[in-house]
């Protein structure tokens, strides 16, 4: 009865300015601990004794505790709230951080990985969950900055890993430092997180339908093309253009430059030039970007051409939980984890895909489909009500 008055509470309470702010704080954390553990993958795998196949599996429990989460995050927010989930979410993968630097054996890594994926899916949907609603009380686009906030906290979260091992801090207390970062910004952020979700009823796995299975879709292509640069660049730069092994994320690097740039304006851009355009143009840049990476023959352009990609794509998928908040097939609750499971399957899956095509054709013609689907998606998202 109290979860269910709780979720009902939106009756009398409308998302204001300190819900736009602790939106965006939670938005940070999600990105500053993720990217935080992506610096000590390497201990790990030192721990663990782990070869790259095993680590490999080992990195997919992350990936499939997300999945796992993600489908039934809009059943629980909607008993428990928004607040409730993300602080409980939080907090849990914020005590497990530390403890995946720390273990040895692969068993207990498994488990801990799977537990980590899904609290941080957990975090991840149900913060874009309360996004839709505070940008749906506002008079004005704001999604974009919530999402460059996800990739401001990815800076500052591999940064600040970096500079504290630097210093010759152990990985496990670097990981302890994070942690209470961590918390310590959800505690600063906690009265601006909604107590409730869109509906207190729902199907317990959110599965796309309608409008909201094509918004699903775009973000897959548009993550797919995200996995295609972070796993794949630095691979195509190396053996197209003979960049050194050390600097091949030189092309990741001018991609999430762009993209953290492009969405920290891209409210701006939205109010400016128009939700529909800015997909339809973004897309198109996208695409534009991967041609220029892929066939042109001096290096400095290929770089370019990925950086393109990141300021094309930077609003789409933005704009995409915009339309979720427009749409009524379904709930927000609902929708907003079914395309983000759709989304995530596309940065999981779509580079093993990418590598298939690579073998069976090469990495160049992969890349070269990846900018015609974007094609596809600049002409499917004028049918979207953005």
């Amino acid at each position: 009865m109290q979860s269910t008055q709780q979720v009902n509470s939106h009756v009398s309470f409308m998302p204001a300015k300190r819900e736009q702010v602790s939106t965006r704080i939670i938005f940070f954390i999600a990105g500053f601990v993720t990217a935080a553990w992506a610096a000590i993958v390497p201990y790990v795998k030192l721990n663990t004794g782990a070869n790259d196949a095993t680590l490999g599996m080992l990195l997919l429990c992350f990936g499939g505790g997300a999945l796992i989460a993600m489908p039934v995050t809009g059943a629980l927010a909607a008993k428990f709230g928004c607040r409730r989930l993300m602080v409980f979410s939080t907090i849990a993968f914020s005590l497990l951080f530390p403890i995946l630097s720390s273990l040895s054996q692969i068993n207990f890594i498994i488990i801990a990985l799977l537990l980590f994926g899904i609290f941080i899916g957990l975090t991840d949907c149900a913060m874009n969950v309360q996004a839709v609603i505070v940008e749906k009380s506002s008079d004005k686009p704001i999604m974009s900055g919530f999402h460059g906030f996800y990739s401001v906290g990815g800076i500052a979260g591999a940064g600040t890993m970096s500079l504290i091992l630097l210093l010759g801090v152990s990985a496990t207390m670097a990981s302890i430092i994070v942690s209470v970062i961590a918390v310590v910004l959800l505690a600063i952020c906690y009265n601006g997180l909604i107590p409730y979700a869109n509906t207190p009823t729902g199907p317990l796995i959110a599965i796309p339908k309608g409008i909201v299975l094509v918004i699903g879709v775009v973000c897959f292509a548009v993550f797919l093309a995200e996995g295609a640069v972070l796993d794949w660049g630095a691979v195509f730069l190396i053996e197209h253009h003979g960049l050194e092994e050390t600097l091949g994320g030189l092309g990741f690097a001018a991609f999430a430059t762009t993209m953290t740039i492009g969405r920290l304006l891209g409210d701006k851009i939205v109010m400016r030039v128009g939700s529909s355009r800015v997909v339809f143009l973004g897309a198109l840049l996208a695409c534009l970007g991967f041609v220029i990476a892929v066939l042109s023959p001096h290096l400095i352009f290929a770089i370019m051409g990925f950086a393109l990609v990141g300021a094309g794509s930077s609003n789409i998928v933005p704009v995409m939980f915009s339309a979720v908040g427009k749409q009524k097939t379904m709930p927000e609750a609902l929708a907003v984890p079914a395309i983000s499971t759709l989304g995530y399957l596309g940065i999981l899956a779509g580079p093993a895909a990418i590598g298939f095509v690579a073998f069976q054709l090469s990495l160049a013609t992969a890349l070269l489909l990846i900018s015609a689907l974007l094609v596809i998606i600049a002409f499917v998202t004028r049918f979207i009500r953005v």
